[in-house]
């Protein structure tokens, strides 16, 4: 049972391993930069940005190390590094096999394509995983290295909430990636949309005659700075990103029923 997911979560561990470490180390710059510039009114360097650039990168109290770190690190890196990320992994997920023509191989085995959709999925949430369990803890201890000192449930509710809004973008780029038989191309859409999605939220959605529209951003239902600041944060913004994946992955489920390999 589960072989092709196993299999398939084997290949990611180098992945997850160096995705893992780079978020780290880069986290750990961000702790240090922010001891370094200890005493700088942050609120004055920042007053005259426009609202919607304040509110893309999510920039609330930067003169905390919260957030310092929600601007820094979690919008900066969770939101739009590690969504692009993913959509990106998520995008080859399918395509790849269909481009070098192992797919043939893997549905002439007497398993269901929902079953290996479902595997091949699943294996998407070791690097998810990975970057999560162990940059948490890194980030507390980079935290506590500097003399400062931040909620180790805020921290860990910023993590966990963000893996809703992951699946979302993976489950973007798993649509995009049995859509297409090319996996540049899945790769390349997934990222598009993202993106773009990302800019329509943080950007267009500012604007009150568009207001709408941001809500068609997964990033309007995953905000981590006030989570990290105050410990707030919506159920039901959690809620929708898991509707948003489920409805993303059952379009993907029958996507892939229906074509032909």
């Amino acid at each position: 049972m589960l072989e092709t997911a196993r299999y398939e979560g084997r290949r990611r561990l180098r992945g997850a391993a160096i995705l893992t470490a780079g978020v780290s180390a880069y986290s750990g710059f961000i702790v240090w930069y922010f001891s370094v510039l200890e005493g700088i009114d942050y609120e004055d360097v920042f007053e005259d940005l426009p609202p919607a650039m304040l509110e893309a990168f999510g920039i609330e109290s930067l003169s905390t190390v919260e957030g310092f770190l929600g601007a820094q690190v979690f919008n900066f890196v969770w939101l739009l590094g590690l969504g692009l990320y993913f959509a990106y992994i998520g995008g080859g997920a399918v395509a790849g096999d269909v481009e070098s023509e192992r797919m043939d191989l893997l549905l002439a085995f007497p398993v269901s394509r929902a079953r290996l959709l479902a595997e091949k999925f699943a294996a998407l949430l070791v690097p998810m995983i990975a970057v999560n369990a162990v940059g948490g803890p890194i980030i507390y201890l980079f935290v506590l290295a500097i003399g400062e000192s931040v909620s180790v449930a805020n921290l860990f509710f910023a993590h966990l909430l963000s893996i809703p809004y992951l699946l979302v973008c993976a489950g973007i780029g798993f649509a995009f990636s049995v859509a297409v038989d090319r996996a540049s191309i899945a790769e390349r859409a997934a990222v598009g949309t993202v993106f773009v999605l990302y800019l329509v939220e943080s950007v267009v959605g500012g604007a009150d005659a568009y207001d709408w529209i941001q809500y068609l951003s997964p990033t309007q239902y995953y905000e981590p700075t006030p989570i990290l600041i105050e410990g707030t944060y919506e159920i039901i913004d959690t809620a929708i990103l898991l509707v948003a994946f489920a409805g993303l992955f059952i379009l993907s489920q029958a996507l892939f029923e229906r074509r032909d390999i």
